[in-house]
């Protein structure tokens, strides 16, 4: 089970998107716990402490997160309370080590031992050392981790806003980890006491889980938080117990009584979800598409541009689809390849076709995803070697699944489809990332083939400007075309 369904599990299974921070402060230890232990022996007393948040907590929380600094302050015996606690936190309730790594020299051996030594579930890393540093903690496909975007400390804002207000740094740090590893891999982590920060990181990226950080200012609004934090579903925020419930006489009481707050303006939100008045203050996308993340980071990346751009059939369009990009980033290419998958896993065929050139990547990634062996007709016959119009095996009468990237005239996808339909082979089912529509389909269908697309290009459009990427100018121009 990977930690985004662990965490999902415990969140329904609980009603509670509370996370407990397990930190042995010596600062704050309650004096009960230390009256039971002798002067010396105060890694005994943090222990008592921890124990009993973890006993009173299990079916009130939905994530403990230790902070590895606390540990590593006390030394070896804070290392030895460290696996203690992590011991005692039940299986299946999801925990994140609040590391806040960024030494990209250590990151693969740490990675080893957070992930298969301790067992933990997810770490927060800092972003300064880029991809390259996150990278070795991606390597276990079924654990995450939260990408530090901001902190509430006032001196960083020299730091996170800059270069201006309007545009900080702290969103540019977002941007770049989306591209870092899926939505089930990396999250983002927020430490902020302004609902407006929090809703700035929720709109632009509004499929990552947030790991919500110093929201318990005085006077601030809970109900504020949950709108600026909780994504279309209501879900994707987490929020840390506050410290002086913990260090009270009788915690579990009041963190019970914040979860049932917490429940209560979560569906007060959520009822009143249409308005979108501030988690996403341009955006109110009534209905979710279901590849709304994708498009959203195919736009960011520059896939999906807008203006008046001449195509290569001679026609002047006002927007420009460039897939090629997809390759240098494989969490993207990823979320392609399975929306292809998604379509394909219910037709019949032999092997998998890629159009040259621009298809070949993708056609290469499902033939590995789907198991089945690929082909592709040449673009140019050349006069030497084995000058062959098809290049891979196959035998004569097979059925050939064909994939092309983008599906605009059809006479590409057709040309190639019929030069593998020349060589014996048959060819029912086209299939391409996005369709520019405009009755193309309808044309491939009087020519024999069935033609799927994973998106149109009206659906991008409307996607994008629901979502604020796009003017209203711009979606009229491209409503008329």
């Amino acid at each position: 089970m990977n930690f985004t369904d662990k965490l999902q599990q415990a969140i329904a299974r609980n009603q509670s998107l509370l996370f407990l921070g397990l930190d042995p402060n010596l600062e704050i230890l309650p004096e009960r716990y230390l009256s039971k232990t002798s002067s010396e022996n105060t890694i005994e007393a943090l222990w008592n402490w921890l124990e009993d948040q973890i006993t009173t907590t299990v079916d009130l929380v939905a994530a403990y997160k230790p902070t590895l600094g606390l540990y590593t302050a006390l030394g070896a015996p804070g290392m030895e309370l460290l696996q203690r606690a992590i011991a005692a936190i039940p299986k299946d309730i999801p925990i994140i080590l609040d590391a806040k790594h960024g030494d990209i020299n250590t990151s693969t051996i740490l990675a080893r031992t957070m992930f298969q030594d301790w067992g933990v579930d997810a770490v927060t890393l800092s972003p300064y050392s880029g991809q390259d540093h996150i990278a070795p903690f991606l390597v276990y496909p079924d654990r995450a981790v939260f990408i530090l975007c901001t902190t509430s400390n006032p001196a960083a804002v020299a730091l996170q806003e800059y270069p201006t207000r309007e545009n900080p740094f702290y969103l540019q740090v977002v941007q770049e980890a989306k591209t870092w590893g899926t939505p089930e891999q990396v999250g983002l982590e927020v430490g902020t006491t302004s609902p407006e920060v929090l809703a700035r990181v929720r709109q632009a990226a509004p499929e990552r889980i947030i790991l919500a950080r110093s929201i318990w200012a005085e006077g601030g609004n809970l109900t504020d938080i949950l709108a600026a934090g909780l994504n279309y579903n209501g879900e994707g925020l987490l929020i840390p117990i506050p410290l002086d419930i913990l260090i009270a006489d009788s915690p579990r009481d009041k963190i019970n009584f914040l979860r049932e707050e917490i429940n209560e303006s979560r569906t007060k939100v959520i009822n009143e979800g249409s308005s979108c008045s501030l988690w996403l203050p341009d955006v109110c996308v009534l209905n979710k598409h279901p590849h709304l993340d994708l498009i959203l980071q195919l736009y960011d990346l520059g896939c999906i541009l807008f203006g008046s751009y001449v195509q290569a059939s001679g026609a002047t369009f006002p927007y420009y689809i460039d897939l090629r990009k997809i390759i240098s980033h494989p969490q993207i290419f990823y979320q392609v390849l399975n929306a292809y998958a998604e379509i394909i896993k219910d037709l019949e065929y032999d092997r998998i076709a890629g159009i040259p050139y621009g298809s070949l990547p993708t056609a290469t990634g499902l033939a590995l995803q789907m198991q089945k062996p690929m082909i592709f007709p040449r673009k140019e016959v050349k006069a030497h070697g084995t000058r062959r119009a098809i290049e891979g095996n196959f035998e004569a009468g097979e059925k050939v699944l064909v994939v092309d990237d983008i599906l605009i005239s059809g006479k590409s996808v057709m040309e190639g489809a019929e030069k593998i339909k020349a060589a014996g082979l048959e060819v029912s089912d086209i299939v391409v990332f996005i369709d520019h529509e405009q009755g193309v389909k309808d044309r491939l269908k009087t020519n024999g083939y069935n033609a799927y697309s994973a998106l149109t290009i009206s659906e991008i459009t409307e996607t994008l400007y629901e979502a604020g990427r796009i003017g209203a100018d711009q979606y009229e121009a491209l409503q008329t075309h």
